[in-house]
């Protein structure tokens, strides 16, 4: 079997691993075997193929994965809107029943309903939103 054919199937082998692990090696290094499989293809005897290899996988995997990394992993992006309202603090202004209430959030005032049903919150009492729909925050009470 041809070198360069030997070098393309560990570089396919080390993609397939790569995709069940997702840890950004295994790729990097199936990426150095798929350019060693070209220089091989040039004619290059096996011993500088690995030398090659050994200095292809080194730098992908010290230089281009730690970038790689630091794309897959961004920061979530920040919340906005009713969004940015979903867990936070709340103060009841009215009793919130599920027929209605009101509640402060960061000084404003929407209409609540309790999370649970069940519930009835006293004026007053600490509230966390839970979710809002529409014009109305779903709050369950602090302990």
């Amino acid at each position: 079997m041809e070198p360069w054919l030997i070098w393309l199937i560990a570089g396919a082998v080390l993609a397939v691993a790569e995709i069940l692990t997702l840890t950004a090696a295994l790729g990097m290094l199936g990426v150095a075997a798929v350019l060693t499989a070209g220089t091989a293809a040039l004619g290059l005897p096996p011993p500088l193929q690995f030398v090659v290899y050994a200095v292809l996988a080194t730098v992908t995997v010290l230089f281009v994965r730690p970038v790689a990394l630091r794309h897959l992993t961004r920061p979530q992006p920040a919340r906005f809107g009713i969004d940015a309202l979903v867990g936070k603090a709340a103060y009841t202004v009215t009793e919130v029943t599920a027929t209605g209430g009101r509640v402060r959030i960061d000084g404003e005032e929407w209409t609540a309903r309790p999370y649970d049903e069940t519930l009835v919150i006293a004026p007053g009492a600490a509230v966390d939103v839970i979710r809002i729909s529409g014009t109305t925050a779903f709050v369950y009470p602090r302990d």
